[in-house]
């Protein structure tokens, strides 16, 4: 209870007292531009634009004297001289228990139309910096996360982040449904940034389900909505899994997508001025990826608690080495790649498992599940070397006894790595199954 009363008193000290109001000024393409006491005009502080519906914005930048407001609403009612709330304090969310099951927008507002949320007593920063390198614990055991794949070529551990590199319509959101039904985690949270409108509800209905949604939350920022709101959304996914991780719980975070995130940034940037580098991509996005990836991780050393997150990679024309898909592999602990001609073929979880790569691993398995792995590993990496002249008839069996285990086992691993979106496996029976497809 101390502790409580301590944290509830610094947040009351934290408070601004004070009421600051400032002018719109104009608008400078998707920007407003307002004017108002330097004391309010902080970079991040929200405002309110008053006599427009009360639509809220955020200060991203300056020019001059004038702030640069990026909208979270319409803009459409927005006229000069009207009057804007100033608030300086860092945008707070108060998450409980009984968010889960539930679906909510990039404040923390319910948005499934089952009523309102209950808050917390615990407020946590939206937009929190990374947790000190120095403070953090170690990633802890391996984590079944019930996808044969991943399980065995490319395990988590609780506390490691990976990245999920895929093109679009490879099937990423039916990956996300299976770990969010089959994750030995205590909670789920799931973050869809920019998804189409129409597919939220499916995800949520058929693709999540019923078992999955009871142990989440879901945070949502539809294509349609403005790029400050998806901009945000992953932030606020990330400030309620760290919510339930201080709870000494063992959370799974699932952001889809990061590109998306990142697209967001840019349009903001482009607006503010910023000089367009790579790929169009402005400097901030590749400042703010790693501010959000590092907010995944364990908690504090010595206390209980993880984020284990996977952050969905959209990679631009199949191009794994596009900028965003780059920055965000040299953050993460993997990667898990998914391609497009292993899902026309009809194997799905469609996953490259030559190309997936876990930075724990081999650490997380034993001596016997290695041995097991790089058998298979092997087998598959010199089939793919073999393929075309198997396929053409050029290779006699009999001439090389290693392509020839190849060609025998590789039925038997397809089958291994293809698994139905309803099925759920454990560590332990998986490798039993490599181990039967490579005797």
């Amino acid at each position: 209870m101390p502790s409580l009363l301590a944290r509830l008193a610094d947040e009351i000290d934290a408070l601004e007292p004070r009421r600051f109001e400032g002018r719109v000024t104009g608008l400078s393409g998707a920007l407003i531009e307002a004017s108002g006491p330097l004391d309010a005009l902080a970079l991040g502080a929200r405002a309110t634009i008053l006599g427009a519906g009360g639509a809220q914005a955020e200060i991203v930048g300056f020019r001059g004297d004038r702030a640069l407001l990026a909208p979270f609403d319409s803009i459409e009612a927005i006229r000069p001289g009207l009057r804007v709330a100033l608030n300086g304090v860092a945008p707070l969310v108060r998450p409980t228990r009984a968010w889960l099951g539930r679906v909510v927008n990039c404040f923390g507002e319910p948005v499934d139309g089952e009523g309102p949320l209950p808050q917390g007593m615990r407020g946590h920063f939206v937009r929190a910096a990374p947790p000190s390198a120095h403070d953090r614990g170690r990633v802890g055991e391996r984590l079944d996360v019930g996808v044969r794949a991943l399980n065995m070529f490319a395990a988590l551990c609780r506390g490691q982040r990976m990245g999920v590199f895929a093109g679009s319509g490879v099937g990423k959101s039916v990956l996300m449904s299976m770990l969010a039904r089959g994750a030995k985690a205590d909670v789920i949270v799931i973050g869809l940034v920019g998804e189409r409108g129409r597919e939220v509800k499916e995800f949520i209905e058929d693709t999540l389900g019923e078992e999955g949604r009871r142990r989440s939350v879901v945070v949502v920022a539809t294509s349609d909505e403005s790029a400050a709101r998806r901009r945000l959304a992953p932030h606020m996914a990330c400030a309620v899994a760290e919510h339930f991780r201080d709870e000494g719980l063992d959370v799974l975070l699932l952001v889809d997508s990061v590109t998306r995130f990142a697209m967001a940034q840019r349009e903001i940037g482009l607006s503010v001025g910023e000089p367009p580098t790579t790929k169009g991509y402005t400097p901030s996005v590749f400042a703010e990826l790693p501010k959000l990836l590092e907010r995944a991780g364990p908690g504090r050393a010595g206390e209980p608690g993880s984020i284990t997150a996977l952050f969905t990679v959209l990679v631009d024309g199949d191009d794994h080495n596009e900028p965003i898909a780059d920055a965000v592999r040299g953050i993460l602990d993997g990667h898990i790649v998914m391609e497009r001609a292993i899902a026309e073929r009809g194997r799905y979880p469609a996953v490259n498992v030559l190309k997936s790569i876990s930075r724990l691993m081999p650490m997380c398995h034993s001596a016997e599940e290695n041995a097991v792995l790089a058998r298979a590993r092997a087998a598959l990496s010199l089939y793919d070397e073999m393929e075309e002249l198997i396929r053409i008839g050029a290779y006699k069996p009999g001439a090389d006894a290693a392509v020839d285990e190849a060609v025998r086992v590789r039925p038997a691993l397809e089958a291994v790595l293809s698994q139905s979106r309803d099925e759920q496996i454990s560590i332990e029976d998986s490798f039993a199954q490599l181990a039967a497809a490579m005797a």
